[in-house]
């Protein structure tokens, strides 16, 4: 297992770290904008490149580019559906999305307001639906933003920190340890361990305010 991620951290960081840094990025920009996420996780994206971080200026660069990505995706989502929300809504693609998950965003966000904004950004599908929810919504942009700023830094933060964490602690034990390559993988499966229980919990935790009925909240 070594061999195969040295192989594979060579190749990442063989990459320019700028041209890294700014493909994912735009990466996030795309997920969290045009539905993207519904396919490919961003958390996906944002954990393999952050096994290429060396050193904290590195660290520091991909992470701002994660949230600038972020958040900059999440405003096009919010325009798109302030301004095509119908339009998406009732295309091939909305169809594909299903009229029960648009239900679903419509109503945990009359419900909870601004802190469904900041809570979606950890329950999948709703992160992808959210922006265009809003935008079809009477929130104002800024309340949106200043809802979803301090998500998006937390995640950005928890995924680079994780990627970033595990592929040093392999870097500075392939040499001696040939289950390296274990301790590696057993990093990022304790942190996905997390992220899941952590996401589970706060479902279970909203679950009456997606499903059930509840005084609304103000946009």
């Amino acid at each position: 297992m070594n061999d195969f991620l040295n192989g594979f951290l060579d190749l990442l960081q063989g990459v320019d770290p700028v041209l890294r840094t700014l493909i994912a990025g735009f990466g996030m920009l795309l997920e969290t904008s045009i539905l993207v996420g519904l396919i490919v996780p961003g958390d996906t994206m944002v954990i393999v490149a952050a096994t290429a971080v060396q050193g904290p200026v590195e660290f520091i660069g991909l992470t701002v580019a994660i949230i600038l990505g972020a958040l900059a995706g999440e405003s096009i989502g919010f325009y798109l559906g302030r301004t095509f929300g119908g339009r998406i809504r009732d295309s091939r693609l909305g169809r594909w999305i299903g009229e029960k998950n648009w239900s679903r965003a419509e109503r945990y966000l009359d419900r909870r307001g601004g802190i469904a904004v900041f809570l979606s950004r950890f329950l999948p599908v709703l992160h992808s639906v959210i922006p265009l929810t809003v935008g079809m919504s009477t929130m104002t942009y800024r309340r949106f933003i200043a809802w979803t700023l301090p998500a998006c830094l937390i995640w950005s933060v928890a995924y680079v920190g994780a990627g970033s964490a595990a592929a040093k602690t392999y870097r500075e034990l392939s040499g001696q340890l040939h289950s390296a390559g274990y301790i590696f993988v057993g990093i990022l499966v304790l942190f996905i361990a997390a992220v899941f229980l952590i996401k589970k919990l706060i479902h279970r935790g909203e679950a009456q305010h997606l499903d059930d009925g509840d005084t609304p909240a103000a946009p």
